[in-house]
């Protein structure tokens, strides 16, 4: 009995000391547990930063950002190149040994002289005889600038001018150049050289009118900057009526670029027909009776300054002719365009280049007067009528 008692309370014992071994192992395994969540949630848990602090709305300034650099400039080099005026009936500059010049012959009834050779010439510099070195019939290409004037005076005779310059380009050579400009308030270069008589249409459609009449800043422009080719002709055809409205350059300057470009001129004007306009409604007016004459007085007044004004633009326009060795046409009525450009074109393709060179070999700068003469007295020669010689 007292041994079973014993028994009893050894395994009592045991059983309670296995049960608190057990829970002190479960409570360590558990701490260990929590501890080792703990530190997974530590180096899994992002860093703690400072609040970031809004930013600032850039200025319209900052905005830009930072600014560009200083441009360089590229410096041309500048050639003092001394000043000489050129008065109407002056002409070119030339800057080799050899003067070219072109010159057009038609006999006593206007008709054109296409059959002469180098005998039936003499030059004369300086009413000296020059020994001629070649002369070309329809050899030698051209450069044609068809300038319009889109101003107002002129802007209702626009398809009269489309459909003459077409024309025109057609009786040329194949060789030969044309190039669109057309001015008014402004300058604007409509077709570059081209020989493609489709460019050259499809060009001409592009033409608008404008206001004012830049005549001379655009004869100036052209020839600076679109003759660069010396070893064709140069030629301008015009259609304007030649008032010019005095905002650039005047008749002096553009005659100078002219000259020095070597550019023959031909002026078709509508002057005659403005004319003939003008004097008629002038007519009507002052026919009327006293009380209408003073009612329009003003208006008389300004018909009268306009006439005045078509007589002076004429005058100017037949000194720049001349001096360049084209010629002024003044048609009575745009119906007789297309037989006036359809003339101008056969003259260019009928023209003689004659070459020679001057006896006279100082390079000095000189201005030399030339004149051409045919054997036959009622043959009429036209050229420019005389050069600048080159100087050293």
């Amino acid at each position: 009995m007292r041994v079973n008692n014993f028994r009893e309370r050894s395994n009592k014992k045991r059983l309670l000391l296995v049960t608190g071994l057990v829970t002190v192992a479960f409570v360590a395994l558990s701490l260990q547990t929590d501890l080792f969540t703990a530190a997974a949630q530590r180096k899994s848990r992002p860093a703690t930063r400072p609040a970031a602090k809004p930013t600032p709305t850039p200025t319209a300034t900052e905005s830009l950002g930072a600014p560009p650099p200083v441009p360089k400039l590229r410096q041309k080099p500048t050639v003092q190149q001394p000043e000489q005026d050129v008065a109407p009936g002056d002409v070119i500059s030339v800057m080799t040994t050899e003067v070219m010049l072109p010159v057009t012959v038609r006999d006593y009834t206007g008709r054109l002289v296409k059959d002469l050779t180098r005998k039936d010439f003499n030059v004369y510099e300086d009413d000296q005889q020059q020994p001629l070195s070649d002369l070309a019939l329809r050899q030698v290409p051209v450069d044609a600038i068809l300038m319009v004037d889109a101003s107002s005076s002129v802007a209702s005779n626009l398809d009269d001018f489309r459909r003459a310059a077409e024309g025109f380009a057609a009786r040329l050579n194949a060789e030969d150049r044309v190039s669109l400009l057309k001015f008014d308030d402004r300058i604007e270069l409509l077709q570059d050289w081209t020989k493609s008589r489709f460019q050259l249409r499809r060009a001409l459609n592009r033409i608008e009118p404008g206001m004012f009449t830049r005549f001379y800043d655009a004869l100036s422009l052209s020839s600076r900057e679109l003759f660069k080719n010396n070893s064709s002709r140069h030629a301008v055809i015009v259609l304007t009526d030649g008032i010019d409205s005095g905002r650039g350059s005047n008749l002096e300057t553009a005659l100078q670029a002219l000259i020095k470009a070597q550019v023959t001129v031909y002026v078709v004007s509508n002057s005659e027909i403005s004319r003939a306009a003008k004097k008629a409604e002038l007519d009507t007016l002052v026919s009327g009776t006293d009380a209408t004459v003073k009612f329009n007085q003003l208006h008389i007044e300004d018909l009268r300054e306009g006439l005045r004004v078509l007589d002076i633009s004429e005058q100017r326009m037949e000194q720049l002719t001349d001096a360049t060795g084209g010629r002024l046409f003044l048609p009575k009525s745009f119906d007789a365009l297309d037989s006036t450009y359809a003339e101008v074109a056969d003259e260019l393709r009928s023209q003689y280049a004659i070459y020679y060179t001057p006896t006279n070999r100082n390079r000095d700068g000189s201005f030399r007067r030339v004149r051409v003469q045919t054997n036959n007295s009622n043959y009429q020669s036209r050229t420019r009528v005389g050069y600048f010689a080159p100087k050293s």
